[in-house]
């Protein structure tokens, strides 16, 4: 039996998505991990740890009435890892510009090149369908200095894109 399993599920935003998918799952038996859940461009989209599954069929026949009755995409797969690794950020790039062609793989190139590891990326676009902004906010783990990913991203501010790179401070104790 393997401890964890990673649910995906895709459909139409709708109320009631997230109370049926977990009632589901508890009255399994099954526990929830760490979840991301969110509405993207009018899709609610889930991802979540689920354990105390036999096996991945499990988690499928659970989940199967709440996908059928919400017209939902399910992906299960099993996972290594678990809970309690969590790990806190202490750097975070904000992205501002004019929405274009890759944006995202430019600056997240540049910061893996610079040894950045992204924890999580979430964007936007703002603006009017004729003038479209592209907003991005990135929180990750790096040892490299802040001067150093300023200046690895350089090249994007010249050409419009406003780009914010600062530490973040965690409070211990």
């Amino acid at each position: 039996m393997n401890d964890w399993y990673m649910l995906t599920l895709v459909g139409e935003d709708r109320p009631g998505i997230v109370a049926a998918v977990t009632q589901a799952l508890y009255e399994q038996g099954m526990t929830l991990g760490e979840a991301s859940m969110l509405r993207l461009g009018g899709n609610f989209t889930v991802m979540i740890m689920v354990g105390g599954a036999e096996d991945a069929g499990q988690i499928r026949q659970a989940l199967a009435g709440v996908v059928e009755r919400f017209g939902l995409r399910m992906h299960v797969d099993p996972m290594a890892g678990g809970l309690h690794q969590h790990l806190a950020p202490n750097v975070l790039v904000r992205v501002v510009g004019a929405d274009r062609a890759g944006i995202v793989a430019q600056v997240t190139g540049r910061l893996a090149a610079a040894g950045m590891n992204i924890l999580d990326l979430d964007s936007d676009v703002a603006g009017t369908a004729e003038q479209p902004i592209y907003v991005m906010q990135i929180a990750g783990i790096s040892e490299t200095p802040l001067e150093q990913l300023e200046e690895a991203l350089q090249d994007l501010t010249q050409s419009g894109v406003d780009v914010t790179i600062e530490p973040v401070e965690t409070l211990v104790g």
